[in-house]
């Protein structure tokens, strides 16, 4: 995957073109988006690009955005000023239509079992249960599930409930996975656990993924760019190298000097957007 330079932190937009990978078009193309909820500005002039198969980590300061971003993307939302288009849709409801979008909690169904939840973005494309399970209950033991199939949530940990949410997530089969805070709920220990069984699952079934955390070791381990935000209104101040990360097991690599480095410039990039 390429990678682009890092941007000196006083830039104010995010320019960005990543290798579209044999002529198709960007998974995401972002240009002078801006979107205020009345007089509260939430974004303002962010540019982004991002190539099929990427992963791109946005961080920044609460409030600036992120998740906002994430629903402009995905179509829930549309702009105050600017333009998106994914897979080269800008429609809304094209751009909903390609994107599978991962919120902070799991909001899984109580009531249904963990396969029948996994399964439910089958259902909701028409699978009859039967086919829908069938489908599903294969991925459960690369999932780290298997035995688990018929269990409840109240019955999981909070990692197997964030498993599950994002096989839901990626049973969609849309080429644009959106992945708000995946793991905020979770403690440091299963947190670091999660980060490495998602950098395995990006690599077994690759999509383009944006992935917004406000953990900036989290978003240099698991993408290969990240965009840092500044403050409300959300605009780019810098953009990093990823140091290309999560094919190695994540404790050497976040031990090691060069992840060292880059965080820091990542550190610095934020505390200077915060101003």
């Amino acid at each position: 995957m390429q990678t682009t330079p890092e941007a000196p932190v006083a830039e104010p937009h995010l320019i960005s073109d990543p290798d579209a990978r044999g002529g198709d078009p960007p998974a995401v193309s972002i240009e002078g988006l801006a979107h205020s909820f009345g007089e509260l500005e939430a974004l303002d002039g962010v540019n982004l690009s991002v190539a099929p198969r990427e992963v791109v980590g946005i961080v920044g300061p609460s409030g600036c955005g992120k998740s906002t971003l994430l629903e402009l993307i995905s179509g829930l939302r549309e702009p105050t000023r600017g333009r998106i288009a994914v897979g080269g849709e800008a429609d809304a409801e094209a751009r909903l239509a390609r994107s599978a979008y991962m919120p902070q909690r799991d909001l899984l169904l109580p009531w249904l079992s963990a396969l029948d939840n996994a399964a439910l973005a089958l259902r909701n494309r028409g699978a009859r249960r039967a086919a829908a399970r069938a489908e599903a209950a294969p991925l459960f033991e690369r999932f780290g599930l298997a035995g688990f199939e018929r269990a409840r949530p109240a019955e999981l940990s909070g990692g197997m409930r964030q498993r599950i949410a994002f096989l839901r997530t990626l049973m969609s089969g849309k080429p644009l996975l959106l992945l708000d805070e995946p793991f905020a709920s979770l403690d440091a220990l299963t947190r670091a656990e999660m980060q490495e069984w998602l950098a395995g699952a990006i690599e077994a079934e690759p999509r383009a993924v944006v992935l917004v955390t406000h953990d900036v070791e989290e978003a240099l381990y698991l993408a290969d760019r990240v965009v840092v935000l500044s403050s409300r209104p959300g605009r780019a101040v810098a953009e990093l190298a990823a140091p290309g990360a999560r094919r190695r097991p994540r404790d050497h690599v976040v031990t090691g000097p060069g992840f060292a480095e880059v965080r820091h410039r990542a550190l610095a990039a934020l505390a200077e957007g915060s101003r």
